[in-house]
């Protein structure tokens, strides 16, 4: 495999969405959509880097590692087909159901909401 190939599947702190500022803004001013299990709001980076909020809530998942487990499975489908999304963005995936899911149905919610997330940055871009 070569060196590029590589770092293709990694998710570092760079692509974090972090700061209350930003979250705060991509809720108030993103676009919203559902690709059950999953809640994706996102909007246009204005900066060239995609920066990715994973997010399980208390209220539904009162154990602390069913909520880590649910954000490591969200973290490895996205890792896994963040290539999907070519245009620079922030995005947050919100964990919406009331019982966990096995990986492979969180994967293809990821992979239809990353697919969707381009297809609209297509059509909106002038």
């Amino acid at each position: 495999m070569t060196p590029t190939a590589e770092r293709q599947h990694t998710f570092p702190k760079r692509e974090h969405l972090c700061g209350k500022m930003r979250i705060a803004a991509l809720y108030e001013h993103g676009r919203r959509f559902t690709a059950w299990p999953l809640r994706v709001t996102y909007a246009p980076a204005g900066d060239d880097s995609t920066q990715v909020l994973v997010w399980a809530p208390k209220s539904l998942f009162r154990h602390a590692v069913q909520r880590n487990r649910l954000r490591r499975q969200m973290r490895e489908a996205y890792r896994l087909n963040k290539q999907l999304l070519a245009a620079p963005c922030h995005v947050a995936f919100n964990y919406i159901d009331k019982a966990p899911q096995p990986y492979r149905t969180i994967e293809r919610a990821m992979q239809k909401a990353l697919a969707r997330i381009q297809t609209e940055q297509n059509t909106t871009r002038p």
